[in-house]
C-alpha cells in the first residue's frame, strides 16, 4: 500500500507529479491511499512512491477537467482521477466516452465545480473597514484559491479580503496572500456605503435582468444574508411582474388584441436583456418587426453580422434570399412579422471578422420569454420556423426538420406552427442543381403558410 500526502485539498499541481510518477510506475488504483496533509500518521510505514522514469502523455481534455474536479469537496476525488488516468493509458478515447460511469461521475464533480465557482463571483459582496474591502463567503468546494485570479484582476485597484472557513484570501493592490480561515463575526456586518449600493441596484433593476425564477428557486439561501440588495428582491420582483403583467393587459385591452404601444414597451424592455451573457459582445438587441396585427410570422436563429449593426432582422445575405424567396412566393414581408428566436449576435471573433456561432440551448431558453411575448401580442394565424433553432425555441424541444417540415402543428400553448429551412441553409449548399431543387421546395413551404394564414 501506498498513501501519498498532498499538502492542499486543491493541490493539483502536487496530485498530478504523484500521479504521474505511480501510473508511470504501473501502481494499480486500489494500492494507493490519498490524504491531505494534516491527517493521521496511520499510513506512516507505507512504500515511497516510484521514480518517475519514461513520459506519459494525456488527453488535454484529462487535464482540464482534473484541474477542475480536484477542487471538489468529494474525498474520493484524488482516487477517481486516478482511476481515469490510469484507463486512459491504454485507451485514451475513454475521456470522450461520456457513456462511461467513472467519467461521467467525475464530469460531474468539474461541473459542481464550477457552479461554486460562479456562485462565488456572483454572490460575494464588499463592506468597507477602515480602507480595506472585506467579504465573507462559505463555498461548498475549494474553489476559493481556484477563483483568486478573478478577483485580482477585477478588483486590482482596491485593497481587499475574501472569508471563508478553509481560507482567507487578501489583496493589498500589489500582492495576494493567504491567511486562515474564519467565522462569520469575523466578517463586518454593514457599512455606510450599503445604502449607496442599495439606491443602485433598485435604479438598475430590470425585469429583463434578471432570471426571476432561479433567483427564487435556485439561488442558495445561504448567500442571500450577504448580499445587501436581498432585501429588495422580492418588492422588486412584485414590481417588475406587475409591469409585464400589465403591458400585457394592455395588449389585450387594445383594438383587436394587439396594441403597438404594448409592442414598443416590449421592445425596449428587451434593448436592455442580460438574461444570457450574448448582449455584452453584441453591438445591440435585434427586435422583431413588422405589423402588430400580422397573421403571418417568421422566427429566425439569431441575428448575423450585418443585422447586428443595422438592429434589424434579416438584412444580410441569408435576408436577401428570403426576401427573394418570399416574393416568389407571393408573401408580402411588409405584411408578416418577422423575428429570431435569439436577440443577439453570437460569434466567434477571427482576427476583424465575426463568424456566426450557433447558439447553445441556455441561450435559446433563455430568449424564449421574448417569443412568448411577441406571439402573444401579435397572435399570428400561422407561425414559421426557420431552422431548428427557431423550432427549438417555439416548440419547446429538439425538432428533426425532416420529419416536421410540410405539415401544421400544434404550438405550445395554441396556434399552428410550421417548421422549414432556415435560408442560411440555402447559401451553403454547394451543388448548384441541388441548390435550386432546395430553393424552390422552400419557395413552395412559403407559398403553403401564406395560404394557411389568409385561409
Amino acid at each position: 500500500m501506498r498513501t501519498v500526502t498532498l499538502p492542499l485539498p486543491d493541490d493539483f499541481d502536487a496530485w498530478r507529479d504523484a500521479a504521474r510518477s505511480l501510473v508511470l510506475g504501473d501502481v494499480p488504483p486500489e494500492d494507493i491511499v490519498w490524504q491531505v496533509g494534516g491527517a493521521s500518521d496511520l499510513f506512516a510505514d507505507a512504500e515511497p512512491l516510484p521514480a518517475a522514469t519514461g513520459a506519459l502523455s494525456v488527453p488535454r481534455a484529462f487535464v482540464e477537467l482534473a484541474q477542475s474536479a480536484i477542487c471538489h469537496s468529494d474525498p474520493e476525488r484524488f482516487a477517481l482521477l486516478y482511476t481515469l488516468l490510469h484507463r486512459l493509458r491504454s485507451t485514451p478515447a475513454l475521456i470522450k466516452d461520456q457513456a462511461d460511469p467513472l467519467v461521467r461521475r467525475i464530469e460531474e464533480l468539474a461541473k459542481n465545480v464550477r457552479r461554486d465557482v460562479h456562485k462565488m463571483r456572483a454572490f460575494v459582496r464588499f463592506r468597507e473597514v477602515d480602507g480595506t474591502y472585506v467579504a465573507w463567503f462559505e463555498p461548498e468546494h475549494h474553489i476559493v484559491r481556484l477563483n483568486a485570479g478573478f478577483f485580482v484582476r477585477r478588483f486590482a485597484s482596491m485593497r481587499w479580503s475574501i472569508l471563508t472557513p478553509e481560507v482567507g484570501i487578501h489583496w493589498d493592490g500589489t500582492k495576494l496572500s493567504e491567511g486562515p480561515g474564519a467565522t462569520k463575526s469575523d466578517a463586518p456586518g454593514g457599512d455606510p456605503i450599503e445604502e449607496v449600493w442599495k439606491t443602485y441596484y433598485a435604479s438598475i433593476f430590470h425585469p429583463a435582468r434578471v432570471k426571476i425564477g432561479a433567483m427564487l428557486s435556485e439561488m442558495p439561501k445561504k448567500y442571500w444574508k450577504n448580499m445587501p440588495e436581498t432585501a429588495l428582491i422580492p418588492d422588486l420582483i412584485a414590481g417588475a411582474q406587475a409591469r409585464e403583467t400589465g403591458m400585457i393587459a394592455a395588449s389585450r385591452a387594445a383594438p383587436g388584441g394587439n396594441s403597438l404601444i404594448a409592442w414598443q414597451g416590449l421592445r425596449d424592455e428587451a434593448a436592455g436583456c442580460t438574461r444570457c451573457p450574448l448582449y455584452a459582445p453584441a453591438t445591440q438587441t435585434v427586435f422583431g418587426e413588422g405589423p402588430v396585427d400580422a397573421r403571418l410570422m417568421f422566427v429566425g436563429e439569431q441575428p448575423g453580422d450585418q443585422e447586428d449593426i443595422a438592429g434589424r432582422p434579416f438584412v444580410g445575405p441569408a435576408g436577401q434570399l428570403f426576401d427573394r424567396a418570399l416574393g416568389e412566393a407571393g408573401v408580402d414581408r411588409s405584411r408578416a412579422y418577422v423575428t429570431n428566436a435569439v436577440k443577439h449576435f453570437k460569434f466567434d471573433l477571427r482576427g476583424k471578422r465575426r463568424i456566426h456561432s450557433k447558439p447553445g440551448a441556455g441561450e435559446i431558453e433563455a430568449c424564449r420569454w421574448w417569443i412568448e411575448q411577441e406571439r402573444d401580442l401579435i397572435k399570428p394565424a400561422v407561425t414559421v420556423a426557420l431552422g431548428a433553432t427557431a423550432a427549438r425555441s417555439l416548440f419547446g424541444k429538439v425538432m428533426t426538420i425532416g420529419k416536421s417540415r410540410g405539415s401544421p402543428l400544434e404550438l405550445p400553448g395554441g396556434g399552428e406552427g410550421w417548421i422549414t429551412v432556415h435560408p442560411s441553409y440555402l447559401l451553403r449548399i454547394e451543388d448548384k442543381v441541388a441548390a435550386a431543387e432546395e430553393y424552390a421546395r422552400f419557395v413552395e413551404d412559403l407559398r403553403t403558410v401564406n395560404a394557411r394564414a389568409y385561409a
